[in-house]
């Protein structure tokens, strides 16, 4: 199933000049996209480089914990702050914390980046993290950069589209962020540039078996229904119905047990 969700790059006025100079959408707006394929396996050999020039393998941030992915390019002037802010936000709203129960995996698609400008970048959204009374993430959050053929190999595994529009002098790119699973799976997309802290809790519980978050995450997900269309969780009235008869019926079972011993006695 493909879900297009075209990015804005450019002010509004700025985008609303190229639409009315040419009939539809810009022809780089027309590659732009996401197309969901879930549970496909991630290229866990490409390499890659880190913030501090190291030479990386993507498949070393994958172990024993699930991993939120974000695909962005560090000189990007809107969106991708966006997409990281939002990111941070709905983080900063999970009592799950980065490198203890997940990892946060961020690539530029933009191969002229370099290490320097990652290290910037992630410093700064270490201090935003930090700003919400939380620990120190820094041993969770990576961000990454690498060659033409390396970045497009992982977005081209999740489906992840964009193109450069030579018109701006900027990447036309969508919206949104991937959980994967800790063998390297995609497990979930949320889309847009605000994430609810629920629902990326919820999808990091789903996508790591259940093995992190509380006997609560679990009921939750039992409740609500992941919808690939909208990259959301849903409440699923029939489960919560189930919940609520067996709730019903223990507290029956329980009456009728009191009540006996009562009689009993007397």
């Amino acid at each position: 199933m493909r879900i297009k969700f075209l990015a804005a790059l450019v002010s509004v006025v700025a985008l609303a000049a190229v639409c009315s100079a040419q009939p539809g959408l810009p022809a780089a707006f027309q590659k732009v996209g996401i197309d969901q394929k879930l549970n496909a396996q991630m290229p866990l050999e490409t390499i890659l480089v880190d913030e501090n020039g190291g030479t990386v393998r993507l498949g070393q941030y994958f172990s024993d914990k699930p991993v939120v992915l974000a695909l962005v390019y560090y000189a990007c002037p809107m969106l991708c702050n966006m997409v990281l802010n939002g990111t941070i936000s709905a983080m900063q709203g999970m009592s799950l914390d980065p490198g203890k129960d997940y990892e946060l995996v961020v690539v530029s698609f933009d191969e002229r980046e370099t290490p320097p400008l990652a290290k910037a970048k992630k410093e700064n959204y270490v201090r935003k993290y930090i700003e919400g009374n939380r620990p120190d993430p820094s041993k969770g959050m990576h961000f990454l950069t690498g060659n033409a053929v390396a970045v497009r190999k992982v977005a081209e595994a999740v489906g992840f589209h964009y193109a450069w529009d030579s018109m701006t002098n900027q990447f036309a790119h969508a919206s949104g962020i991937m959980v994967l699973t800790p063998q390297g799976k995609v497990s979930k997309y949320f889309y847009g540039i605000k994430y609810e802290p629920r629902d990326l809790r919820l999808g990091l519980v789903d996508a790591s078996a259940r093995k992190i978050g509380s006997p609560v995450d679990k009921i939750l997900l039992y409740c609500y229904h992941y919808d690939p269309a909208t990259g959301k969780y849903g409440v699923v009235v029939m489960n919560i119905l189930r919940i609520g008869a067996a709730a019903t019926v223990f507290a029956l079972g329980l009456f009728m047990m009191v009540w006996i011993k009562r009689e009993r006695k007397a």
